[in-house]
């Protein structure tokens, strides 16, 4: 297995932060301080920038942010988790692919519903209970006009009439992965994504869901690449306080923060390797508080876990 490690960029707020405050992981503000960071991490050699989208939170929009970062270097790989629920679709179509024919077919995309956060729900404009289905419509959708062929559709998610779109994408296939942990997302997973990534998760939990995804696959008549299996993990600069750990929590209901939010560079490399001994290879890590510096935290973080990615792990039977 090929082990690559990115850097994401985020934030646990469900409020605007203070005026001049950049809000727990968000990254420097204006772009110069943003293209030094996105230099710095090519230069210590993490395999990409990952940009979330969340409406409600103090984050950059993950189109125009990776924009910036595609023209600031030539080589670091641009990636998103972004929603899928309330777009339109050959908009969205025009909008990845345009990126990834821009950065030379950079582009890593993983589609998600959203969060379940009242705030969130509303922007979107998708009632929860609705999302799964969206996703489901336009996935199929997106590889179609990605193709380039002539679609034609009318359904939930639209009108299209005998659609060609252009410009295509460099990568083709663009692939699409998803995450999540619930039976409807691991089913959806394997029926139509390109590879899984979920967050909030132990090794113990992916290792026993995976096998659910692959199922899925075959019963689709596909496969899931076994390099295609990662996750999304945030750690912790200190011990975890009272109300990172309420934001965190409400994130997934029912789980403890403390079991899946490594505290230290130390305990964020223990659970890496945690997930590579059961067969996942790819990993986004992004710190739940801001750190003081980020050229700093890119030092450090650099130095406790890229060694893993220098070389290849060795193959791990899927459980």
């Amino acid at each position: 297995m090929k082990v690559r490690i990115g850097v994401g960029l985020g934030a646990l707020a469900t409020a605007p932060p203070p005026r001049g405050d950049t809000g727990p992981c968000s990254p420097p503000s204006g772009a110069r301080r943003f293209a030094e960071l996105v230099r710095t991490m090519a230069d210590l050699g993490f395999d990409s920038i990952w940009l979330p989208e969340v409406l409600t939170a103090p984050t950059l929009d993950p189109l125009v942010g990776l924009s910036v970062a595609a023209a600031t270097h030539p080589r670091l790989k641009l990636g998103t988790t972004m929603l899928l629920p309330g777009r339109n679709v050959l908009r969205l179509a025009k909008e990845l692919a345009t990126l990834d024919l821009l950065s030379e077919g950079r582009l890593l995309v993983t589609l998600v519903p959203g969060l379940r956060r009242p705030a969130e729900s509303a922007a979107s404009g998708v009632p929860p209970e609705e999302r799964g289905t969206r996703m489901d419509e336009v996935l199929p959708l997106l590889r179609r006009l990605w193709s380039g062929e002539a679609v034609t559709y009318e359904g939930p998610a639209g009108r299209l009439d005998g659609v060609r779109l252009e410009p295509l994408p460099v990568q083709r296939p663009l692939e699409v992965w998803t995450g999540g942990l619930a039976p409807a997302a691991l089913e959806r997973c394997g029926r139509l994504g390109d590879g899984w990534l979920p967050s909030a998760c132990t090794p113990e939990e992916v290792a026993a869901r995976r096998p659910v995804v692959e199922a899925a696959a075959a019963r689709a008549g596909r496969t899931i690449s076994p390099e295609h299996f990662g996750v999304s993990i945030g750690y912790s600069l200190g011990p975890l306080d009272a109300e990172t750990r309420r934001l965190l929590a409400s994130l997934r209901e029912g789980t403890d923060p403390a079991e899946v939010v490594p505290v230290g560079h130390d305990g964020l490399r223990a659970l890496i390797e945690r997930f590579v001994d059961v067969g996942f290879s790819k990993f986004v890590v992004r710190p739940v508080q801001p750190p003081p510096s980020w050229a700093e935290e890119l030092e450090r973080l650099a130095g406790a876990v890229l060694d893993l990615q220098a070389g290849t792990a060795a193959a791990v039977p899927a459980p």
